[in-house]
């Protein structure tokens, strides 16, 4: 069975747009047109794709591994495309990255400014988000860089260390850990902590180190970004644990304090992800080379 590609790109689309009405407006196209190629789809598999029982269009399970794998195809052609307008070297075309949150805010602009620098006719694209994310974008071939800072193991990828990073404990000034100058570490299972969402590289580092001391949190707050914690923290809301590259302005200004746990380090390395088996755009070479440079 030969899959219509044409009809295919048409799935992606109402599966990106989480409906035909959507997909036909991105795309240009009547909603009748897409909803025969789609059936046309399904007959050829043999299996439905799209589940249209609800008031939205959800995928099936065998929707779900179709689009999986569609994402991969067209994310290959679109990196051929980039790969070949870029036969000019870097004299032109787009460097896409992707990093989770803490490295996106706090390491990647001044790579970027270097970058910059040295290629100014390169066109810059960025995502942050969090480290599960990164990977799928990689995977998805959406991006030529991925940088994260939790663990990864896939497959397909290679995990390359580039950089070295801490986790601190964080207070407000007012907290009894921050007027101690420390943190207990049998107490601090019974504080309330303030943590990313699921799927942040900080967040899992932090849950592996803590329950290889045997600490597990009771209460935690989840708040979606470094920055959104730090105001937590000093409102008072909790304690947390953040990126040491994170927190210099706070402390300086008085508004959090960083606060040593005895008997507790949590260290962790930034990685570059590579997708195995493919070549490198000279865009992502010229990047990698700046990082190579930062591990040194």
């Amino acid at each position: 069975m030969a899959l219509n590609l044409h009809h295919l790109r048409l799935f992606t689309a109402v599966a990106d747009e989480r409906g035909f009405g959507r997909a036909a407006a991105a795309l240009r196209l009547s909603q009748p047109a897409i909803s025969r190629a789609i059936a046309e789809l399904e007959r050829g598999v043999g299996v439905p794709l799209l589940d249209r029982s609800g008031k939205a269009v959800r995928l099936t399970d065998a929707g779900e591994r179709l689009y999986a794998r569609a994402s991969e195809l067209f994310g290959v052609e679109r990196a051929a495309e980039q790969e070949l307008s870029e036969l000019r070297g870097l004299q032109g075309g787009v460097l896409r990255v992707a990093a989770s949150t803490t490295i996106a805010t706090y390491v990647l602009p001044r790579l970027l400014g270097q970058f910059r620098a040295l290629h100014p006719a390169v066109r810059i694209n960025v995502w942050s988000a969090n480290t599960r994310s990164v990977a799928k974008m990689l995977l998805e071939w959406r991006v030529d860089i991925a940088l994260v800072e939790g663990p990864v193991a896939h497959p397909r990828m290679d995990v390359q260390p580039w950089m070295e990073d801490e986790l601190v404990l964080i207070a407000s000034p007012a907290h009894r850990f921050a007027r101690d100058h420390l943190a207990p570490l049998a107490e601090l299972a019974a504080e309330p902590f303030i943590v990313r969402e699921p799927g942040s590289g900080t967040r899992e580092v932090m849950r592996r180190a803590l329950e290889a001391h045997g600490v597990k949190l009771g209460r935690t707050m989840r708040l979606g970004g470094t920055e959104a914690i730090k105001q937590g923290v000093a409102a008072g809301l909790g304690v947390a644990f953040v990126s040491k590259a994170a927190v210099g302005d706070q402390v300086a200004l008085g508004t959090i304090a960083v606060v040593p746990v005895p008997g507790l380090s949590i260290a962790r390395t930034f990685a570059e992800l590579r997708l195995r088996g493919r070549a490198a755009s000279p865009t992502a070479r010229g990047f990698a080379e700046l990082l190579g440079s930062r591990s040194e």
